[in-house]
């Protein structure tokens, strides 16, 4: 661990990749494992534009059960520990996976959330987009402007990331000296790619997470445990 804080203390440009599993710490529902599963439903089989299309009621059923329970869920050390450690390096991008706004809410400013928001709603008819942390009365809830349906404002299976977050992504990938890899499967491309892409141009890559994932064997330090509890530890 010395040596890995160390790494981070003298870096001038460090990158964070969050998944999943940091904001689990929190309560957040996960994709993957039993607590996943909503009504007997795999969600990866709803989080997507073909079941969107097929049936946006049940969709949004799933989305407004997920965020009731994220609204009720509040930062962890390890989301405290990122936000603190940003306001002290002046290269620093936060790229996270989770689309809770717990980065947010624990002050991280400096991000860039690749999977997208989902406390915003866009419409799929004129493209209009709002931040609504409210539940829809009725569902699926339909655009005030133009009548049209609203979708959660995140990226489902089989879409394109944002290009603006994607893009500083990639930018940060390629003059980062440090990137930490938190609590994420490394299983969900294109992020399952960064540790090796940043890997290749000599960056030091720390991985955090309680299991071995894909990226382990790559990592030139890794700790295993939950990240509220070693985030702290690795960048305090």
């Amino acid at each position: 661990m010395n040596a890995a804080r160390r790494w981070v203390r003298e870096c001038r440009s460090l990158c964070v990749l969050t998944g999943a599993g940091v904001s689990a710490e929190s309560g957040v529902p996960t994709f993957r494992g039993p607590e996943g599963l909503w009504k007997r439903r795999d969600p990866m089989s709803l989080a997507t534009p073909e079941a969107f299309a097929e049936d946006p009621k049940e969709v949004w059923e799933w989305y407004q059960w997920r965020r009731r329970k994220i609204r009720g869920c509040v930062p962890n050390p390890g989301h405290s520990a990122l936000a603190a450690v940003e306001r002290e390096k002046p290269d620093f991008l936060l790229v996270t996976q989770n689309v809770d706004g717990l980065h947010r809410a624990a002050g991280s400013r400096r991000l860039a959330e690749i999977h997208g928001d989902i406390w915003v709603v866009r419409c799929t008819g004129c493209g209009r987009e709002r931040t609504e942390r409210d539940d829809f009365e009725t569902l699926p809830p339909r655009c005030g402007s133009c009548g049209g349906l609203l979708r959660p404002g995140v990226v489902w299976f089989g879409e394109p990331l944002p290009p603006e977050a994607s893009e500083a992504a990639v930018r940060m990938l390629t003059r980062c000296e440090v990137l930490i890899v938190a609590g994420t499967s490394a299983v969900v491309a294109p992020a399952s790619g960064y540790a090796a892409v940043a890997k290749r141009r000599g960056a030091r890559v720390i991985e955090v997470n309680p299991d071995e994932t894909p990226v382990t064997g790559i990592c030139d330090a890794t700790f295993r445990g939950k990240s509220g509890e070693l985030l702290p530890v690795l960048l305090g």
